[in-house]
């Protein structure tokens, strides 16, 4: 005898032009995220509205609220997709490192962050500016820099001859926010160098940061200062 069919048969799963009920649902929550996060890389969160994103996504507002909430709920929801996005593709990058050197590290994810904000600006943006003054990213928009803490702290371990556990937090939790600040600059066009110099210096403030202790020496400045900034 046959085994029963316990596949759903609700309207859910009722076929039209070859797709399901559920399938056109997620479509549609697709199309409103994509353009969402279109609205956010042009003009910023402030582009985002319930009018603005139907309109350019070709739904009625029947099927916005189908999906989200509100305004509010898509942003969050946008945001969240793109730093799950950061983080499985650092996440890889450093799970191929041919090497455990500390500069192979630091540079293997300062590229690959660099990488992903420069493939898609939007992503870029969305990240690292606008949770600065988006404010339903207020509480969410700060998750993401302890994320990166705590993967950073990973990839750096402690040693005998190296800072203590609760400097190397303290060290994990600065240099997040250095980072973040030179990327936001660099991409916002207020940081004038290219891109290999802002790497190589990205690259030496970590491993300044996670080298084994050593005698301080004075600092030294050769040739005349000029700020790369606005």
């Amino acid at each position: 005898m046959a085994a029963p069919d316990d596949s759903p048969k609700g309207p859910e799963r009722r076929v039209w032009a070859g797709t399901t009920l559920e399938e056109r649902r997620a479509e549609r929550r697709r199309n409103l995220v994509d353009t969402a996060l279109s609205l956010i890389g042009g003009e910023g969160c402030t582009a985002v509205t319930v009018r603005s994103v139907c309109r350019k996504a070709g739904l009625t507002d029947r099927y916005f609220y189908e999906n989200f909430d509100g305004r509010d709920d898509l942003v969050v929801t946008t945001f969240n997709e793109v730093v799950g996005e950061a983080l499985a593709l650092l996440r890889d990058s450093i799970s191929r490192l041919p090497d455990d050197s500390l500069e192979t590290r630091a540079r293997t994810i300062v590229n690959a962050f660099l990488s992903f904000a420069i493939d898609d600006p939007r992503k870029g943006r969305l990240l690292l500016v606008e949770p600065l003054a988006e404010k339903a990213l207020t509480g969410v928009g700060v998750t993401f820099g302890p994320i990166i803490t705590k993967l950073m702290r990973a990839q750096f371990p402690a040693g005998p001859d190296r800072p203590s556990r609760t400097s190397r937090a303290m060290t994990a939790l600065g240099l997040t926010g250095s980072l973040g600040a030179l990327f936001s600059a660099w991409l916002g066009g207020t940081l004038h160098v290219t891109r290999d110099e802002l790497t190589d210096h990205c690259v030496i403030l970590i491993l300044n940061s996670y080298a084994p202790r050593r005698p301080a020496s004075p600092l030294l400045i050769d040739g005349p200062i000029r700020s790369p900034i606005d």
